[in-house]
């Protein structure tokens, strides 16, 4: 918040006006640092080049997008495959993250956009698979937002539909996003709305309250959105560019773009922000700064091009991450 103090004219005459003046000028510059104080150029460090998560073992030659971690980090949830989106896990141990396997209840139908609350208790995630009293051997048309509780270990219950104030007949849902009270946020494509929108519902203990409209000046559509767990910013997609934007005063503050090092001009997707805030984790099929072909040497062979295309970096999406300054959150706020 900006404010403007009334120190023209005023006298400086004396020991008293002297200091009034000088702590109104503190105030006004304290008030600027604080309205500016997770800038664009604080939140990414100038000179930070993003780096591939776990190369080989969860960022493979095949497409891999929108990771989830577990209260406890040590597990982290991903989407894989093209033709049929698949959710599949991966278990840090040792400080090395394992093979994945596939999700207990993925594997089937096209589930992707995994997404675990900040209390471990639910995964939200999209999928095409019939609703219960449906044949269950025919998928739906359009991807819905679907839930499980937490069993134990890497177990999950039964995954449930969201009900109809969600799911809207023939309309597709995608990455789901929760706060810590609850709040779903989401994106969709509605036939009276331009391009991608997201949106947001309230938990009422029960059930979730109509939809809303998610509005943030500064961009004309909202994909992919990630909710902090206390409400306190949101990290979307807009285009091929990841954005941020802070609450203020119940308001959505305007949409700050991240810097070059996360926006290139490659396709980006499906944002995450770390638990200690320290880290964002977010698809790419960037491949500068990454790999580029030796101009110097012989032109490829046949091999030589199979090797690349299975490549790491083939255009098809990777996860990355890069440093990034926002507040730590926990489950129990």
């Amino acid at each position: 918040m900006k404010r403007t103090l009334p120190v023209k004219g005023v006298s400086i005459t004396g020991t008293f006006p002297l200091i009034h003046v000088i702590c109104n000028l503190l105030l006004i510059a304290l008030c600027v640092t604080c309205s500016f104080g997770y800038g664009q150029t604080n939140i990414i460090d100038t000179g930070i080049m993003p780096q591939v998560f776990a190369p080989g073992m969860i960022s493979t030659p095949y497409s891999e997008w929108s990771t989830s971690f577990t209260p406890d980090g040590q597990t982290v949830y991903s989407s894989q495959g093209s033709i049929y989106w698949t959710i599949v896990f991966s278990k840090r141990q040792n400080g090395q993250w394992m093979k994945p396997k596939v999700a207990s209840f993925s594997g089937k139908f096209r589930d992707t956009d995994p997404f675990v609350t900040p209390d471990g208790k639910k995964i939200f995630f999209i999928s095409n698979r019939p609703p219960k009293g449906k044949p269950q051997d025919k998928s739906q048309q359009a991807e819905h937002i679907w839930y499980a509780d937490h069993l134990t270990g890497d177990a999950w219950d039964t995954p449930q539909q969201l009900d109809s104030v969600i799911n809207l007949t023939g309309i597709s849902n995608y990455a789901p996003s929760v706060s810590a009270r609850g709040t779903l946020f989401y994106c969709s494509r509605r036939k009276e709305l331009t391009g991608m929108q997201s949106f947001y519902a309230a938990w009422l203990g029960s059930h979730y309250d109509k939809p809303r409209q998610l509005i943030i000046p500064g961009v004309s559509e909202i994909q992919d959105p990630f909710i902090a767990p206390d409400e306190s910013y949101l990290v979307f997609l807009s285009g091929n560019d990841i954005y941020i934007s802070f609450k203020q005063n119940n308001n959505w503050g305007q949409a700050q773009k991240l810097g070059p090092a996360v926006n290139n001009g490659d396709g980006n997707s499906s944002p995450y922000v770390s638990a200690d805030g320290k880290t964002l984790y977010y698809s790419s099929n960037r491949i500068q700064g990454f790999y580029k072909r030796d101009l110097k040497k012989p032109a490829l062979n046949y091999d030589e091009l199979i090797k690349e295309n299975n490549s790491l970096f083939n255009s098809q999406g990777n996860i990355l991450m890069i440093p990034i300054h926002l507040p730590q959150h926990t489950g129990n706020k």
